[in-house]
């Protein structure tokens, strides 16, 4: 294969669509463990402690930073799909892909220092 077979990896917009996806399978993966600590707290004090207790772990502090970047750009990727499938296109739709990880990962940063 040639290089230039690939030159759409460079474009903006198709890594925006790419961090869209990865972050959509990236939330998805989360779910179920979301759900487990629901059914713990169902179960009683205890076992919900017990977990809670886990996540206190530098491991897990840094997965919670990656979740809400996650959050963030999956939902502003998103508000910039629909805006771009109920809109006109306009010229700025690289710049809104950009701001949009910009901001997701200030959030991240945010929440992060604010855990620690």
């Amino acid at each position: 294969m040639s290089s230039t077979s690939h030159a759409y990896r460079r474009n903006t917009l198709w890594n925006a669509a790419l961090v869209h996806r990865l972050s959509g399978i990236g939330l998805a993966i989360f779910l179920p463990i979301h759900f487990l600590a629901l059914g713990l707290a169902l179960s009683g004090a205890a076992k919900l402690e017990g977990f809670l207790r886990l996540t206190q772990m530098p491991v897990v502090t840094a997965a919670e930073t990656i979740l809400i970047f996650l959050l963030v750009v999956h939902f502003l990727g998103g508000l910039r799909l629909l805006a771009l499938e109920n809109g006109p296109w306009f010229s700025g739709q690289r710049r809104v892909a950009l701001v949009a990880i910009g901001v997701a990962a200030v959030v991240a940063l945010i929440f992060l220092v604010r855990l620690l």
